[in-house]
């Protein structure tokens, strides 16, 4: 009897060693089935640059990059930077391609970030080429009312009033509520970011601004000095502003990253190699931003 019983307790004992060496291995798979998940479904980091100058040397730092195409003028190279997903998109120049392109971005990538990046002109005499604005803010510096004026009474540019066409859903035109410029706050944690990692460019100083956008290319010192004053920008481009209204319509952090490659409000000369040493920038604060997502 004690036999039978011993050798009973004993396939039991066998019996449950497998099961507990099954459901370990089970747990195993299950948790590294868990951790590529989780690797797969990061959503990626959104780099935008106008031109090819303004996006191609940070795509070349990117790792197993893939390219995709959307019609014919938006490009986006898929790749990973320090094991995490990161998209670089070239936007093409304007307030018009920027916005298409971000808005395809959003769509087909879902990116848990977007931040535009590029050259710009000076609006602030403090600063030089080679010195690069965060943008603590963007604003479109293109969206104006003109002043009621009839034929033969002139143009007076500097009368023009800013024109929300966000506002409201009646014509901005018409709405005294729209007469205002619409200012888009950069998200805290990319600023801080960002912020975080201005010691390492030394090319020139960082600096946060605001950003004005706008399919027109100011040359008329006065002018660049009048939206200085009443607009309270640094720099102005073609593409932030309107970035920044499509992230903020589908709520995707942004922020706008510009650096000085002319300023003539100081004589500041146009410099090309402008381009190459922010998207190095950048990059460290792109690496910044994932270190600050991976430890959460």
């Amino acid at each position: 009897m004690k036999t039978a019983i011993s050798k009973q307790l004993l396939v039991s004992i066998m019996a449950m060693l497998v099961l507990l060496v099954l459901a370990g291995c089970s747990s195993a798979t299950e948790s590294s089935e868990t951790e590529k998940d989780k690797e797969e479904t990061k959503r990626p980091i959104l780099i935008q640059g106008p031109m090819p100058i303004e996006a191609e040397k940070f795509a070349e730092r990117l790792e197993n990059v893939e390219i995709e195409e959307s019609g014919s003028t938006y490009e986006f190279y898929i790749g990973t930077v320090d094991d995490y997903p990161v998209i670089v998109s070239k936007t093409g120049k304007g307030m018009e391609n920027t916005a298409a392109a971000t808005a395809i971005a959003i769509e087909k990538y879902n990116p848990a970030a977007i931040i535009n990046q590029g050259t710009s002109g000076g609006h602030d005499p403090a600063l030089n080429v080679f010195d690069i604005v965060i943008g603590e803010r963007t604003v479109n510096i293109g969206s104006m009312k003109t002043g009621d004026r009839a034929e033969g009474e002139g143009i007076e540019a500097t009368e023009w009033k800013p024109m929300d066409v966000m506002a409201s859903e009646g014509s901005a035109g018409e709405d005294p509520n729209a007469e205002k410029a619409r200012y888009y706050d950069a998200d805290p944690e990319l600023l801080a970011a960002a912020i975080h990692v201005k010691d390492s460019y030394t090319q020139g100083k960082v600096v946060e601004g605001t950003i004005g956008s706008a399919d027109v290319w100011n040359n008329e010192v006065d002018r660049i000095n009048w939206f200085h004053e009443n607009f309270e920008t640094s720099v102005e481009e073609m593409e932030s502003a309107s970035s920044a209204m499509i992230s903020k319509a589908y709520d995707v952090p942004f922020l706008a990253i510009r650096i000085l490659s002319n300023n003539k409000t100081n004589d500041g000369a146009y410099n090309p190699d402008t381009a190459a040493a922010n998207q190095e920038y950048v990059y460290e604060v792109v690496k910044e931003y994932i270190a600050a997502l991976e430890s959460k």
